[in-house]
């Protein structure tokens, strides 16, 4: 349970091989029918759109299309209707601050465990 935030822990579970910084929805099926479990965090971009990282034991990876272009969803319904099949149940809502941004500040990536300590959490279910 993060003492922060409240939310209970999603466990990873340990992977034998390590993901590639990009990866197909097919190949993280794949990934995941053995036995594996990241840890899903939802990157609130500009403009509307939402990234897919996923967090495992070996570092992070990008939810990419067959094209290996970053895939952009409109909504965070459509994340979970995609990841939803496969067994997961919530990611972390993450986001950059945009207030840095506006005032010129450089982007400066925080720590992975940070981001996702203070994301809002976000469960996998559309009806």
């Amino acid at each position: 349970m993060n003492a922060t935030t409240g939310i209970p822990a999603q466990p990873m579970t340990p992977c034998t091989r390590p993901l590639p910084e990009r990866i197909t929805f097919e190949e993280l099926a794949a990934w995941m029918a053995r036995g594996n479990n990241p840890i899903v965090e939802i990157q609130s971009i500009d403009m509307g759109y939402y990234l897919v990282r996923l967090h495992h034991a070996h570092g992070s990876s990008q939810l990419v299309d067959e094209h290996h272009h970053a895939r952009r969803f409109t909504g965070t319904q459509w994340i979970s209707r995609l990841l939803a099949p496969l067994g997961m149940t919530h990611g972390v809502l993450t986001w950059s601050e945009v207030t840095d941004e506006m005032i010129g500040l450089p982007a400066t990536p925080g720590d992975s465990q940070d981001v996702l300590a203070y994301g809002t959490r976000v469960a996998f279910q559309t009806r």
